[in-house]
């Protein structure tokens, strides 16, 4: 092969590295954000815990489900 020939082959292979090189850190600085933004979201909860009277309350619902379920099923 002639020396041109070889000049643009490793051209071309150079460039092509490049090319793979940037989008692997272009993607490599997409999953750093992607762990980033996870880890912002579980450093800060979305809401508070539940009041003492809260739960008291859900668990009243809960059993009223419970009874009419119940009822509807010709249990009681």
């Amino acid at each position: 092969m002639s020396d041109q020939t070889m000049l643009i082959i490793l051209a071309a292979t150079l460039a092509g590295l490049l090319i793979a090189i940037a989008a692997f850190l272009r993607g490599w600085q997409g999953w750093l954000e992607l762990k980033r933004a996870e880890l912002a979201a579980h450093a800060r909860p979305d809401r508070a815990a539940p009041s003492p009277a809260a739960r008291i309350e859900l668990a009243d619902l809960k059993e009223r489900v419970r009874r009419l379920e119940a009822i509807a099923d010709g249990a009681e």
